[in-house]
């Protein structure tokens, strides 16, 4: 059976090789005389220049000096830009408040004694009375201002290149219903 069917697969084969195509030969030969293949040259290849890489002079890519603007970094980046809090007289108040994040600090009063402003202020279980002038919260806060609603804070806080900014943050007097239980 198989020798049947290579029998008959070569009979096929030789049929088609026969002078049946001639036409299509020459037409292929007319066609393609005038033919020339054009391939445009390779271009010219330079040499290679080694080039010596000297890392001292550059500026370290993974320092914040790299993204800060030249202006900023001139004037001394990360030496407190002329901010700088009092680390020292902080250790000497020791205050109670200073030692709370602001966000856990409220106030839950206000007195006016003889024309002054006071704020009661509750951290946890404690509560105090501040005026203003005197500390609160982990970021050197300052009291500026105290009125019957709020207390205004001016704050000393680091920034990503070590330079200390200024920033105003407020509490704001807590009624019954934003007490804890």
């Amino acid at each position: 059976m198989k020798r049947l069917i290579v029998v008959a697969l070569s009979g096929f084969l030789v049929a088609c090789s026969g002078g049946d195509h001639e036409d299509l030969r020459r037409w292929m030969n007319e066609s393609t005389q005038d033919l020339r293949g054009n391939i445009p040259k390779l271009p010219e290849v330079k040499p290679y220049e080694p080039v010596a890489y000297d890392a001292e002079g550059m500026v370290d890519p993974f320092k914040a000096t790299k993204i800060e603007p030249e202006s900023k970094t001139k004037q001394g980046a990360g030496k407190g830009g002329g901010l700088q809090p009092d680390f020292e007289a902080r250790e000497i108040r020791n205050s109670l408040l200073e030692k709370y994040p602001l966000e856990s600090l409220k106030m839950i009063g206000y007195l006016s004694l003889e024309g002054k402003s006071i704020a009661v202020i509750q951290a946890e279980q404690n509560v105090k009375q501040v005026r203003v002038g005197e500390y609160l919260g982990l970021d050197f806060g300052m009291v500026m201002q105290i009125s019957d609603r709020e207390v205004m804070i001016r704050e000393l806080v680091q920034d990503s290149s070590g330079d200390w900014t200024e920033r105003t943050n407020s509490l704001y007097l807590q009624g019954k219903e934003g007490g804890r239980k």
